[in-house]
């Protein structure tokens, strides 16, 4: 077997110089391994994954979601990291509430391969786009985890989170003082403070993620929204809004679907239509708009593009032939994946969201399964990759 090895390393002309130089023996499985890495044409094809009710429930992996994601790099690699993939493939999620490259950590963590900031789009990510359009004005950002870290990190300089902007104006909420479990902490306080917000008129309002007071955001939203940005007695036009997605429902850890971000802006447009003149006005990102896909398109040719950096091409990679949508939600995944058409090919898990026997009556899959693994099993045998 050695003889063999030596033989294919002496007839490649890059390699000579270090068998000329003595290249010790425990190197050639490292050089070897790096030849079965370099196939002569990448894959024509690439995969997009739901996180939640397909991968995860919770921080927990479901479906056999660690295995599955294995299968998409080489058996020879010692480690699952980007130069070992063999198909590529991005997380795209209407979830959020943290910044890519966090939410890159974690899922790296909990899945067991090593994922870049740049295969993760959430339902805010698009939210990039509008940094130059917003960058030195005061925004809102509502919702979970760390909604106002996000939007500071796309570029945007004037950022208040809505738990930092209400604790700003004395008795905005309320019902503040019934709740026991919120605290401002002196760091957040103290940033919101110096940016003198009673004085600043709000240009935009961004839903990064889930929020979690629904009372006080809609009371403060409504607030922000009906006085074109300062609240108080002034009626005046209505700052931009903008939600990171419009899912009405997601799975979650309890057995039964829980509201999601869209079920927020239901009640928020309910109230606001029934005590303003104009109806309410917004932008929905996220899942199912056909965008969504077209951009996940191109972040996979850039993991195409970095996984298969050793293949020299004379020009840009080519369009995939096909693309498959892995997701649990048909309404979100499945709707998302046709109406963006050419070359999505849809699937649905029954993992999440969708529980039923047979395909779904409104949103059809091309093609239904009962886990992420028996997708990619699906997808690595009609593409005839082991």
């Amino acid at each position: 077997m050695m003889r063999l090895l030596l033989q294919i390393l002496r007839n490649n002309s890059s390699l000579k110089s270090e068998l000329n130089g003595g290249t010790k023996a425990s190197a050639l499985p490292k050089l070897f391994s790096r030849q079965l890495h370099a196939p002569t044409q990448p894959p024509s094809f690439g995969i997009a994954f739901d996180i939640d009710g397909v991968l995860l429930r919770g921080e927990t992996s479901i479906g056999g979601s660690p295995q599955a994601l294995r299968r998409l790099y080489y058996h020879s690699a010692n480690s699952c990291s980007i130069s070992a993939l063999k198909v590529p493939y991005v997380f795209l999620t209407n979830g959020g509430g943290v910044p890519e490259s966090e939410r890159a950590k974690e899922l790296s963590k909990q899945l067991g391969v090593d994922i870049l900031p740049l295969q993760v789009i959430q339902g805010h990510t698009p939210f990039r786009e509008l940094v130059k359009r917003y960058e030195d004005d005061l925004i809102v950002a509502v919702g979970k985890g760390a909604p106002g870290r996000v939007m500071t990190e796309y570029g945007f300089k004037n950022v208040l989170s809505i738990d930092d902007y209400a604790s700003c104006f004395p008795n905005i909420d309320p019902l503040a003082q019934y709740k026991k479990w919120t605290k401002m902490q002196p760091t957040d306080r103290e940033m919101a403070l110096r940016t003198d917000p009673c004085s600043q008129r709000v240009q935009a309002v961004f839903i990064v993620s889930d929020p979690v007071d629904w009372s006080r955001d809609i009371q403060v939203l409504c607030d922000i929204l009906r006085t074109g940005g300062l609240p108080g007695r002034e009626i005046a036009h209505q700052p931009p809004l903008f939600f990171a997605n419009d899912d009405i429902a997601y799975q979650a850890l309890f057995p039964a679907e829980r509201l999601g971000m869209g079920a927020f802006r239901i009640a928020l447009e309910s109230i606001f239509n029934r005590i303003h003149t104009n109806n309410m006005e917004y932008t929905s990102y996220g899942k199912p708009n056909p965008f969504v896909f077209k951009n996940a398109e191109n972040v996979l040719l850039q993991v195409l593009q970095s996984a298969y950096n050793n293949i020299q091409s004379s020009g840009e990679m080519q369009p995939f032939k096909r693309l498959y949508m892995i997701g649990d939600n048909p309404s979100v995944d499945i709707n998302g994946a046709k109406q963006a058409g050419h070359p999505w090919f849809s699937i649905l898990t029954r993992t999440g969201v969708f529980k039923g026997i047979g395909n779904h009556a409104d949103y059809p899959a091309d093609l239904v399964v009962n886990s992420v693994e028996e997708a990619v099993d699906y997808i690595l045998r009609k593409e005839h990759t082991s």
